[in-house]
């Protein structure tokens, strides 16, 4: 089989797509990639030095999220066409919404990593200017109408889709996964919160962490420009540690004692996932999303609450017996339900479920 994937070089869809697809090819997936977003970094394309297989095709083209990104979702659009003619892929997998409506006689499957209407009511509580985000939103519902299969990363995620958008096509949920071979456990902790997330996104709400005295030292790795905007200065604050290389936050992971996940919104949360891999236990926001996901294999804070966030992390980082066991139920059903391999062969499952059909048809 051969599929021709879209991609984003910013945020969790990147990391996302590196798992996937090097799954794929291990599986003899054929995979022609395509990212837009901007150029990604030599850190960023290093996995695909070991994957020579792969027919990668950068672009620097506006993501549809972005401010006056139609034309250049209009320009993606009729590129990413052409490679369909070029490449004649069995099925085109598109982690945008906007391609599910190409003009192309191939099988479509649209992941709905995100979206700006759900991510909006989270933060703000009500629904986005209709002004500003009018073609966003035709933009998504034909995406949606247009694909074959609609794939979320989790039940909240298609929930939100199917309450903010008009479309009565074939959903499914498939659960994201990480590589569990790169995270690494080590007996030795350090009783430190960690927790990982873009500072200028108010959907991650990473403020929480910082409005308390917490009992035991906090860091935040994560990027604190928004793409597209000017540099925010760094304010010296000890806690905020940036942006770190893979194996810089690999190490941070495997040494702290507890991650903690702030976001008001999030779709999935791979960050949580990478945290329990490498033997941390967590602390969540007590949101639906968290809950279906992790159940009673983590520690929960009041919605919202920087209050009892502190409380939490107290209670957990004074007790190592109730730590430890709380850290090994989250490994332990990280490895079970949020695997790299899992993800992959559910794909890999789906892809064929559509191209069977579509020959059928």
């Amino acid at each position: 089989m051969h599929v021709l994937m879209t991609a984003d070089t910013v945020g969790g869809v990147w990391t996302y797509t590196q798992d996937l697809v090097g799954e794929l090819v291990r599986n003899g997936v054929q995979v022609t990639l395509v990212s837009f977003g901007g150029l990604p970094s030599s850190e960023q394309t290093e996995w695909l030095r070991d994957l020579p297989e792969v027919d990668y095709r950068p672009t620097s083209l506006r993501l549809e999220w972005m401010r006056e990104a139609a034309g250049d979702v209009e320009i993606a659009r009729q590129y990413l066409t052409e490679v369909v003619r070029q490449v004649r892929p069995d099925l085109l997998h598109c982690n945008q919404f906007s391609f599910g409506s190409i003009q192309a006689e191939i099988p479509r499957v649209v992941v709905a990593h995100s979206d700006v209407v759900s991510w909006w009511i989270s933060v703000h509580g009500n629904q986005p200017p209709e002004n500003e985000w009018a073609w966003y939103r035709r933009e998504v519902q034909n995406g949606l109408r247009g694909a074959d299969l609609v794939i979320a990363p989790s039940g909240w995620m298609m929930s939100a889709l199917t309450a903010n958008y008009q479309f009565d096509g074939e959903t499914r949920v498939i659960y994201n996964g990480r590589n569990v071979a790169l995270f690494k456990y080590c007996d030795t902790r350090d009783n430190f919160v960690l927790s990982v997330g873009r500072l200028w996104d108010k959907g991650k709400q990473l403020q929480l962490l910082l409005d308390e005295n917490q009992s035991v030292p906090v860091y935040i790795a994560g990027a604190s420009t928004e793409p597209g905007t000017a540099t925010i200065a760094p304010n010296g604050d000890p806690r905020l540690i940036g942006m770190l290389a893979p194996p810089q936050l690999i190490d941070l992971y495997s040494r702290a004692s507890i991650y903690v996940a702030t976001s008001r919104y999030e779709p999935f949360g791979l960050a949580p996932v990478e945290a329990a891999l490498s033997g941390c236990a967590l602390i969540l926001n007590d949101l639906p999303i968290f809950r279906e996901l992790w159940d009673d294999d983590a520690l929960y804070f009041e919605c919202n609450d920087s209050h009892s966030l502190a409380r939490v992390v107290t209670q957990l980082s004074q007790s190592d017996g109730a730590r430890q066991g709380l850290a090994n139920r989250a490994q332990r059903r990280a490895r079970e339900r949020f695997s790299a391999t899992r993800m992959a062969d559910e794909y890999c499952k789906v892809y064929e479920q559509v191209c069977l059909r579509e020959r059928v048809a």
